[in-house]
């Protein structure tokens, strides 16, 4: 559980230092039925607040140490509204 505190206390930090990035919520508590312990949903600026976001050292910093360690699965939708 402390992982998953982790991860959301580091994710949902990135908003307000990084330019274009709107929205950043990590769920950690799904319903027994599903088949993910956490979820990631962030809204973007744009495309290219999205693009600039990937680079950015503070993403990949808490990327680097909170999540792809704990991570054996990953799945990702970008879309435009």
């Amino acid at each position: 559980m402390r992982v998953k505190e982790n991860m959301k206390r580091e994710l949902e930090a990135l908003r307000g230092k990084i330019e274009g990035l709107l929205e950043m919520e990590v769920v950690t508590c799904p319903l027994p039925s599903c088949n993910a312990d956490v979820m990631l949903k962030s809204a973007f600026a744009d495309a290219q607040a999205l693009a600039a976001y990937i680079v950015h050292p503070e993403h990949k910093r808490v990327g680097r140490d909170f999540v792809r360690p704990f991570v054996c699965n990953r799945m990702c939708m970008d879309y435009e509204d």
